[in-house]
């Protein structure tokens, strides 16, 4: 299963105290692709480094971007479905291009998908996806 994660439920599944940590710990054994483009990984870099610290950071994406359950995705159309923060639209779009079945966001900014019929895009948040995976 191809997913999109948003940064913050990036950062909550990294700590391996982490409730959500089985996300990350998914990703990593390739239980499911992560699909990321260069957009999403400078996002992710900045606001690890701006939260941890320039090491750990490097080490989070460098992981990312070495996993074989990683696609990295060009998306060559902006649909611009989030009005609210169009700063989330990269997800969406990465989402869109990669045919992932989720975007894993807590983000309500995200909750616009939910009504609009096409392009579709189904959000899951990231406590459901982390159930999601215990089931699994």
């Amino acid at each position: 299963m191809k997913i999109v994660l948003d940064t913050n439920s990036l950062i909550q599944s990294v700590p391996r105290q982490s409730r959500y940590h089985i996300v990350w710990e998914s990703l990593v054994k390739g239980e499911h692709v992560l699909c990321v483009s260069n957009e999403i990984l400078e996002e992710y870099l900045e606001i690890l480094q701006r939260l941890t610290d320039y090491e750990t950071a490097e080490l989070i994406v460098k992981t990312i971007v070495n996993s074989p359950f990683v696609e990295l995705i060009t998306p060559y159309y902006h649909f611009q479905m989030i009005q609210a923060d169009p700063d989330d639209n990269k997800f969406v779009d990465c989402a869109i291009a990669a045919g992932a079945r989720y975007v894993v966001t807590n983000d309500h900014h995200f909750d616009i998908l939910r009504q609009t019929p096409f392009p579709y895009v189904d959000v899951i948040a990231l406590a459901e996806f982390a159930e999601l995976l215990k089931r699994m």
